[in-house]
Parts: C-alpha cells; sequence; structure tokens
C-alpha cells in the first residue's frame, strides 16, 4: 500500500513539473532576425525594372504574404553605397528602405528609428535597378524592435496594441532590450523582429527565444 501511494505521489509531481514546464514555455516568443531590405511600390518597382514587372519570389517569410524576393537593388547616400539589397514582396503603397545602424555611416545619413510604414520627415535615398533608378524624398529608416502578435496573444501575454514593452534574453551574452513595439492584429504570427546588429550583439538567431518584460 505504501508503495502504492509512493507511485502516485510520484505521479503527481511529474505532471505538476510538465504544467510549470509548458506554463514557462507559453511565455516564450519566437525571433525573427531581419537584414537590409527595401520594400517598392508598384510604381517604383517599374521604374527600376521595367514596365509591368513581378517580382520573383525566392521565399516565404514567417508573417504571411510576406516574401523575399530573387531581385536586389543598390541603395545610394551622400557618401556611399551598398549593393544587393533585398527586396521583399508584396508590392506597398509606399516605397521604403530598411537600414542596419551601422550602414547609416556608409551611405552618410543621420539614423530615424521607426516602425515600419511611419515614414514622415525620415530622410530620402537613391535607390538603383538594372532599368532605371528613383530618389525618394523619405522612407530610409532603422527599423524600431517591434512584436508580431495576434489579439488573442496580446490578451495572453497582457499587452495591447502600441505598447512599449522590454525584451529578455538569457544565455551568456543575453540581456535586455527596452522600447519594442506591440503590433497587434489578425493577420500576423507571434514573432519578435529585430536586426542583425541587435542579434549578434546578445547572440540571438533564427532559434532563439525571448520573453516579455514590463
Amino acid at each position: 500500500m505504501e508503495d502504492r501511494c509512493e507511485a502516485i505521489l510520484k505521479l503527481l509531481l511529474e505532471a505538476v513539473k510538465v504544467n510549470t514546464e509548458v506554463k514557462s514555455d507559453s511565455s516564450e516568443i519566437p525571433v525573427g532576425v531581419s537584414n537590409r531590405h527595401v520594400h517598392l511600390s508598384h510604381k517604383d518597382l517599374n521604374i527600376l525594372f521595367g514596365d509591368n514587372y513581378q517580382l520573383t519570389k525566392l521565399k516565404d517569410l514567417s508573417q504571411p504574404g510576406q516574401y523575399a524576393c530573387k531581385e536586389t537593388v543598390t541603395i545610394c547616400g551622400p557618401k556611399g553605397a551598398i549593393e544587393k539589397v533585398r527586396i521583399l514582396g508584396p508590392t506597398r503603397s509606399k516605397s521604403q528602405v530598411e537600414i542596419l545602424t551601422g550602414d547609416c555611416f556608409k551611405l552618410g545619413v543621420i539614423p530615424h528609428t521607426r516602425l515600419s510604414g511611419d515614414l514622415c520627415r525620415t530622410p530620402g535615398i537613391t535607390i538603383i535597378g538594372p532599368k532605371g533608378s528613383i530618389q525618394i524624398e523619405e522612407g530610409l529608416i532603422v527599423a524600431q524592435r517591434h512584436i508580431h502578435m495576434t489579439p488573442e496573444d496580446a490578451i495572453n501575454f497582457g499587452v495591447s496594441d502600441g505598447q512599449i514593452v522590454s525584451i529578455k534574453f538569457d544565455d551568456l551574452r543575453g540581456g535586455i532590450y527596452s522600447n519594442v513595439a506591440i503590433r497587434a492584429n489578425d493577420t500576423s504570427i507571434l514573432e519578435c523582429h529585430i536586426d542583425t546588429e541587435e542579434a549578434n550583439a546578445m547572440n540571438i538567431n533564427s532559434k532563439s527565444k525571448i520573453k516579455i518584460i514590463k
């Protein structure tokens, strides 16, 4: 009888341990690491690559409907240029160039950290394609750290769309990043987006997971 009680107690303790582990894992968020890239309007795409040009999908990205393209362009600032900058599809209503902070020194531009789409009063830049070039008056940004999620995810994490939080990564080179924006909508998949410079600083990769701290 005593052995049977001990066996039942052991099973109960294991069940509690599993439940605790699941709960802990549910607080972790996958990471997407972004390099410099370009989003183009349909009009600008035609200028750079020719009339009625269609982007060539290279691979799907984690967020629904987004994909990396085979096509690349050159971006030019007052002091220098960066070649082979990847285009991401599909086309947008307005062209946008997302770079790394370190790129600003090579290009000779002042970094403006913004969320995607928030382009008012940002620097412009020249974009060169195989068929032509364009000069956008604004749209050059360094992407602000952010987390994509659904409204249901936001409820589970106790956050809201537009809220600014901090994130923590536990590793030998880990730490905390502040000023991370929550982007909650019905078309998103749960993922934290940081750029390659931020990822390298904490030894983060696409298999890493972070936690929200408020």
